[in-house]
């Protein structure tokens, strides 16, 4: 591992940060909040004399250095810490929140899964919100590819890959390379929603900042009751197809744009992603009705509104879902662990993945019957090489695993048992609100003080899936000159 390579890699990450405190430091003097605005300032500074150092220790490094993989994990691992542990001091230094739940707060934004502790966000200034708002966004396609999407790195296909799944290895240089053409499709629907979201009847600022965290699907709110406040069926119509269209592969839309719209519908995981909306709105719609819950145009509209929010990982609420039918409950926590489509700003475990599981399930099963034949499965009209199925088989289940450690760890710390199942994989799925004690009317508030340390931790495992923070600290990563 090349030390001054991570440093100089992160000087410029740190200062890529330094420019994004400038907005919400901007509106604090704007809304003539001096208490705000010298915050802001002071940990702009803060940031600059980390970046200034970090560059001048790896002074001499050439720009066109090129990444190793151990330097990839070493990046995106101290990467996530530094940027979490400045993105916790907006909350912490202004007084809104303690070290701790700064911190968890910090980590719930850039990992999008939009859980808070606070219990009144109404109480922040508009720039803590602001930058609540900006730390969803800005986590959302993932730190790493948006940086890489100002300041290309190579050799960082592994950094890439950290943070975003993809279908195929070989899909990685065509991430990196149109790095800025992804990112510019993310800019122009987070604008595409903003407006739309005016039109409909939202004022400018709450606007903004649900344009930033809908189309990262990341879900914080300037409101305590989300999206419900504006009591608009409209907005939260159009809040639900944003979801929707933001947990479809970003490098699909890229394609899309250059090869025609017909390229959309080739990929099997969008296909697999749509039909599974339409059956749970479905499944969820009947359900409500035939239990007495909704008339049922209101009973569809909280449920695709539900689908669409939970399965994009976003997780804005307008109704406690934790009060629906057991079949309807049943149906959202699948969509929570699934998530959304590989390349995309939602969570979970991914569409493609539970895709690739139920094909190799069918080859199995085809193997036992013709044990002689050589029996493949396709995505994409393109057979699958073993490979990529060990590779989602491996990541599921890691996934199951931490699922049920952080679950039992909950449990040793006073959680009662079916509370921590749930909490566990909303949490992993970087979805935050659930089922239970972090129900949709609940947030992480109510978790003991060390199991919120151990969620934070559990949302970053979520974010970089897995492998890449934990191979960071096993014994052979750490067998290098430094």
């Amino acid at each position: 591992m090349d030390k001054l390579v991570v440093a100089r890699v992160l000087s410029v990450m740190t200062f890529s940060l330094f420019g994004t405190l400038f907005f919400p430091m901007l509106l604090a003097l704007f809304m003539e909040d001096a208490v705000g605005g010298s915050v802001f300032l002071l940990i702009m500074v803060i940031t600059l004399i980390i970046s200034f150092e970090l560059k001048s220790y790896s002074h001499g490094v050439s720009k066109n250095a090129r990444l190793q993989v151990k330097d990839g994990v070493a990046i995106t691992t101290f990467g996530w810490i530094l940027i979490s542990v400045l993105g916790m001091l907006p909350y912490f230094l202004s007084g809104e929140l303690r070290v701790l739940d700064a911190f968890l707060e910090s980590v719930s934004g850039f990992a999008g899964v939009g859980g808070t502790v606070a219990t009144d966000v109404t109480g922040f200034s508009p720039a803590i919100l602001l930058w609540r708002s900006l730390t969803n966004w800005i986590g959302g396609l993932g730190i790493i590819l948006l940086f890489m999407a100002i300041i290309p790195q190579k050799g960082a296909f592994f950094m890439i890959k950290a943070e975003n799944s993809f279908a195929s290895e070989r899909e990685l240089p065509k991430v990196r390379n149109h790095a800025k053409a992804i990112f510019a499709i993310y800019a122009a629907l987070t604008f595409l929603c903003f407006d739309t979201f005016v039109i409909l009847g939202a004022d400018g600022f709450s606007a903004v900042n649900h344009a930033l965290t809908t189309v990262s699907t990341g879900g914080f709110s300037v409101f305590n009751d989300g999206l419900m406040t504006y009591n608009n069926p409209n907005i939260e119509l159009a809040a639900a197809v944003f979801m929707i269209v933001s947990a479809v592969s970003f490098p699909l839309y890229l394609t899309a744009v250059r090869k025609g719209a017909k390229e959309l519908f080739k990929s099997t995981e969008l296909r697999a992603f749509l039909a599974i909306i339409v059956a749970a709105t479905t499944l969820i719609t009947l359900d409500l009705f035939l239990n007495g819950r909704n008339e049922f145009f209101g009973g569809l509209h909280l449920a695709f509104f539900h689908v669409a929010s939970l399965s994009s990982t976003t997780a804005f609420t307008t109704d406690d879902f934790d009060t629906w039918p057991a079949l309807s409950k049943g149906i959202l926590l699948f969509l929570m662990f699934v998530g959304g489509c590989a390349g995309s700003t939602a969570g979970g475990v991914k569409i493609f993945r539970i895709v690739l599981l139920s094909k190799m399930i069918g080859v199995i099963l085809r193997q036992k019957l013709h044990p002689q034949q050589i029996i493949t499965a396709k995505m994409n009209g393109k057979t699958v090489p073993d490979e990529i199925f060990f590779g989602a088989a491996r990541l599921f289940f890691a996934t199951l695993l931490i699922d049920a450690a952080f679950a039992g760890f909950l449990i040793l710390n006073g959680v009662n048992s079916d509370d921590s199942i749930l909490v566990a994989i909303s949490t992993m799925a970087s979805v935050g609100p659930g089922f239970g004690i972090e129900g949709a009317m609940s947030n992480y508030s109510l978790l003991p003080d060390f199991a919120k340390l151990t969620a934070a931790a559990v949302m970053i495992l979520g974010r970089l899936e897995i492998f890449t923070a934990l191979v960071f600290f096993t014994r052979d990563f750490w067998e290098t000159d430094w």
